[in-house]
């Protein structure tokens, strides 16, 4: 029986790129496989440079799926960085860039392994962890704690990851409460499946060297009710 941990990633700014490293910088509408197992890796103590490191590889095989509470704004701003290298011999002294974020977005990340014991230290590395955790820059700190209450945050299921992720109670389960009131907007479930439509590459060979792999991830969505029309917060419409 596979064991799901889910997280909590809220906050002002957030920062999930995938496809750029140079002077413009994107972000996924959600965050990216390899950015939340860097967020653990620093929470856990794994250095960059560890490609090898058993919990690493764990993750990295794990399933791995997001519920968007909030999707939040996608916002960009201008950087200036110094001593860069240019094509040629040499540096430059400053070089601008553009770097885009999503505001005020809030998520459920969810692992699920047969490892029951990878996902119990990571939950305790997210409560006391080793290095700062951040929402994809160093800059970007959570607004709630990433981690979840131990009775709840790992479950035993038969069931599957998206069948977990999009269950009707799984937000009173978690004890989780969205911030602000969506108009009845269904929450979007993006959560890996061999079956799935679509191709990512963020899944991390190594770190030290910027290597990933690809994923399927299949997009469905959670039919919502209430919200600010009647002046409730949106509830899971139970069939």
């Amino acid at each position: 029986m596979a064991n799901i941990l889910f997280m909590r990633l809220a906050g002002p700014m957030q920062s999930w790129g995938t496809m750029s490293r140079f002077t413009r910088r994107d972000t996924g509408k959600e965050p990216s496989k390899s950015g939340v197992i860097g967020l653990i890796c620093a929470a856990m103590g794994i250095d960059r440079d560890d490609d090898s490191n058993a919990d690493l590889l764990k993750l990295a095989q794990a399933a791995f799926g997001i519920r968007v509470l909030r999707q939040g704004d996608m916002q960009s701003d201008y950087h200036t960085a110094s001593n860069i290298a240019k094509a040629e011999k040499g540096t430059k002294d400053t070089e601008l860039s553009t770097r885009f974020y999503l505001s005020d977005a809030d998520f459920i990340a969810a692992f699920g392994s047969d490892d029951r014991g990878l996902l119990e230290r990571v939950q305790a590395a997210l409560k006391n962890p080793v290095w700062q955790v951040f929402l994809g820059r160093k800059a970007f700190v959570p607004s709630l704690p990433v981690f979840l209450p131990d009775d709840v945050a790992i479950v035993e299921s038969g069931n599957g990851l998206a069948a977990e992720l999009g269950a009707a109670d799984l937000l009173d389960r978690l004890g989780v409460t969205p911030r602000h009131k969506p108009f009845d907007a269904p929450q979007r479930l993006v959560v890996e499946s061999e079956n799935g439509s679509e191709i990512r590459s963020d899944v991390p060979v190594s770190f030290a060297d910027r290597r990933f792999t690809i994923r399927r991830v299949a997009t469905s969505f959670i039919p919502m009710k209430g919200g600010e029309k009647n002046g409730t917060l949106s509830q899971p419409v139970v069939s």
